[in-house]
C-alpha cells in the first residue's frame, strides 16, 4: 500500500448557531433543509444519513460528550469528475449536525472543489435565522 498526499491540508468548517437564531428547532429539521438543498443542486446527489450518536450509543466502548443531544450527518456527493481512481479516498462530503442545549454545530470537511465549498457554506449559514437576528439586534 502507498501513502499518497493528494492535497496539502484539509481545514474543516465549523459554525455554531444559536438556538434562539436558528430557523429549525432539531437536528432532523436541518437534515430535511440541507437534503433540499442537496436534491435541488444540479450536481450534488444526496447518499445518506447517518446517525452517529445512536451508532456510538450502540457500541460498548462508545463515549459521547454529555452535552450532546443529538449528532447525525448527511453523506452527499459533488463529483463531477473523476481524474483517477485514488480521488475516491476524498469522495463523498458529510456535512456533521450536532445538536447543544443551547445551540447547534455544523461542520464539514474543506472539499478539494471550490463550488463544492461555496455551496457547503451558503447551506449552512442558511440555517441561522437573519430575521430573529435582526430584529434581537435592532
Amino acid at each position: 500500500m502507498k501513502q499518497r498526499l493528494t492535497e496539502e491540508r484539509y481545514p474543516t468548517f465549523v459554525l455554531e448557531i444559536g438556538k434562539d437564531e436558528a430557523r429549525f428547532d432539531d437536528v432532523d429539521a436541518i437534515i430535511e433543509y440541507l437534503r433540499g438543498q442537496i436534491e435541488n443542486h444540479p450536481v450534488a446527489r444526496f447518499i445518506a444519513v447517518f446517525d452517529h450518536y445512536a451508532h456510538t450509543a450502540d457500541l460498548p466502548e462508545g463515549r459521547i460528550s454529555d452535552e450532546i443531544l443529538a449528532a447525525k450527518n448527511i453523506v452527499f456527493c459533488f463529483g463531477i469528475t473523476l481524474p483517477d481512481p485514488p480521488v475516491l479516498a476524498l469522495r463523498p462530503r458529510s456535512i456533521g449536525i450536532a445538536e447543544l442545549p443551547d445551540r447547534f454545530v455544523l461542520s464539514f470537511l474543506e472539499a478539494p472543489m471550490p463550488v463544492a465549498n461555496v455551496a457547503m457554506e451558503g447551506w449552512v449559514r442558511a440555517i441561522r435565522d437573519t430575521e430573529s437576528s435582526r430584529a434581537r439586534a435592532g
